[in-house]
């Protein structure tokens, strides 16, 4: 399969995405008192710092030449949660600003896209670029923010959990975790291969295209 120029410019826009990403996360964990990311020298929006062979190069690769949404992940930024004062309000803080610096990112993105449709008809030549780079911007970043919102650890979405948990359930939850990479597997290949049904491209059908609709022109 040869890659269109979408496809391309899609990739490219995926590694300063889930750089904002992670960086975010640490951002957010420094700012409640742990320095862990800072001191491992992953507080930066340099890539370098973030890149993850498989989940960064190889899974972006796959996905995009398999025809499905193409989303890939970084190295986790390191954070300690014993430097917050409240562990189940500094996990939430931090877990949900990575998805949270995509949606900003998918509102920039937005905002090309706007601006290349009005300065198209006042006859702009690089609008038609602007254009696709807005859009594919918006989805980019919509797919990486929904698809960590999946409340399954490693997912972002999973330190919303512990917050409705008390001190027991909560043990039994990370208990759990143990077996989350294989649940996201299965929901991600073993199922689909299976069934032909994919929950996780239905789950992205009904959260990235109504969001993607409302924001783009």
């Amino acid at each position: 399969m040869r890659f269109g120029v979408e496809t391309l410019v899609w990739l490219a826009l995926l590694l300063p995405s889930i750089t904002f990403h992670e960086y975010m996360h640490g951002y957010a964990a420094y700012r409640l008192g742990d320095p862990t990311a800072k001191e491992a020298g992953r507080l930066s929006l340099n890539p370098l710092r973030h890149i993850d062979p498989f989940g960064t190069v190889l899974l972006p690769i796959l996905l995009a030449l398999a025809g499905g949404p193409i989303f890939g992940y970084a190295k986790p930024v390191p954070v300690n949660p014993r430097y917050f004062r409240d562990v189940r309000k500094g996990d939430l803080i931090t877990g949900v600003a990575g998805p949270a610096a995509n949606l900003a990112l998918a509102l920039v993105g937005a905002g090309m896209a706007w601006g290349a449709v009005a300065w198209e008809t006042g006859g702009f030549p690089l609008a038609q670029w602007l254009l696709l780079i807005g859009a594919l911007l918006v989805r980019t970043n919509l797919v990486l923010m929904f698809f960590n919102l999946i409340p399954i650890p490693p997912l972002d979405g999973s330190s919303v959990i512990p917050v409705f948990l008390n001190d027991r359930q909560l043990m039994s939850w990370y208990r759990l975790q143990q077996y989350s990479f294989g649940i996201l597997l299965l929901l991600m290949w073993g199922i689909p291969a299976l069934t032909g049904f994919s929950p996780l491209g239905y789950y992205l059908d009904w959260t990235v295209d109504p969001l993607l609709q409302a924001l783009l022109p």
